[in-house]
């Protein structure tokens, strides 16, 4: 019984609370120290997962590719990722449709703060912490370049941050939203890396993922106006409560507050936008510039070829202008007068 006790530590999420309600009590859960543990058993089977979708997919496909050792560790990132943005995406589709969330967007700032969690949602948070935790030993385990270390820590860290932060600030249905937004971004952006590499002149799904990106970087961007600029503002019950794990919420009531966080995040979705059109306009001149390169090249091998083409010339002389043939009669055939 101790065994088990400590068993459900690991694996189940802890501070469950029974919340009265009209159709009787329901079970809720809330935040705590304890979840770490619980983050911390979850890591370990991220790495476990990890490790079997590298051996019995992405390595057997590399075999066949055999590609070079800079887009075998790109598609080795890609491929991970996109089997992590498609599972997250279903199961955080399937969350949001359930506790009805897309059906009622009030509900995202409604009664707030959201302190007591179902269980689904509080698991699905301690999972994605675990998964982008387990990130960090992973740049090891799979020998990434010193060149992408730094690129990968910083998205690691975004994640940890938005994630995190949803969480403690009992954010928890706003940051669902977003996280279908970003993921479903991601997914096509790492697809079309997938594509390309099986085949360079495939280059359709990027264009997908580019308008994908603009349509889920507006949405992420209304819905933070929307629920921070607009819904918490209404919101009366914004106290310190910590025996009900509520300790961050009450940041809201400051305007200063709210407004710092709106300014932080139109700064990091105006950066995220520059750097999305910075690459979108390299891509394109790279394109121009091969597709003129090509026309050069096909004008340049025409003209070589006519060049080299031999000029038919009259067998015999030319005569006061007339075309004489080697023995000096004219080289016309001559009419055969009928008998």
């Amino acid at each position: 019984q101790v065994t088990a006790k400590t068993a459900f530590l690991f694996i189940l999420p802890q501070y469950n609370v029974s919340v009265p309600t009209a159709d009787g009590e329901l079970v809720q859960y809330h935040y705590g120290l304890k979840d770490l543990v619980t983050i911390l058993f979850y890591i370990f089977i991220a790495i476990i997962l990890h490790a079997v979708v590298q051996e019995y997919a992405l390595d057997k496909i590399n075999r066949r590719l055999h590609l070079s050792k800079v887009k075998h560790s790109k598609f080795n990132e890609s491929g991970q990722l996109v089997a992590f943005h498609l599972t997250s995406l279903i199961w955080c589709l399937y969350v949001i449709v359930t506790e009805g969330y897309i059906s009622n967007p009030r509900s995202l700032w409604e009664n707030y703060p959201h302190v007591y969690l179902p269980f689904q949602v509080k698991f699905f948070y301690l999972c994605q912490l675990a998964y982008w935790l387990h990130a960090l030993p992973e740049l090891y385990f799979q020998k990434v370049r010193k060149e992408d270390v730094p690129r990968q820590l910083q998205c690691i860290a975004l994640y940890l941050a938005h994630i995190a932060g949803a969480y403690l600030l009992n954010l928890t249905r706003l940051g669902l939203i977003l996280l279908l937004l970003q993921y479903l971004a991601e997914f096509f952006f790492h697809m079309a890396r997938l594509v390309y590499f099986t085949d360079e002149n495939n280059e359709k799904l990027f264009n997908v993922w580019a308008v994908v990106f603009v349509v889920t970087r507006l949405f992420t961007l209304t819905l933070y106006i929307l629920v921070i600029g607009f819904g918490l503002p209404r919101v009366e019950n914004q106290a310190l409560e910590p025996e009900k794990g509520n300790l961050f919420s009450f940041l809201f009531n400051n305007i200063l507050f709210r407004m710092s966080v709106l300014l932080l995040v139109c700064l990091f979705q105006a950066s995220v936008m520059w750097r999305f059109i910075h690459f979108q306009l390299r891509r394109w001149r790279e394109y121009w510039n091969e597709q003129s390169s090509r026309k050069r090249a096909a004008a340049a091998a025409a003209g070589a070829k006519q060049q080299a083409k031999p000029l038919k010339r009259d067998s015999g002389y030319h005569e006061n202008g007339v075309v004489k043939a080697e023995n000096g009669t004219s080289p016309r055939t001559k009419k055969l007068k009928s008998p």
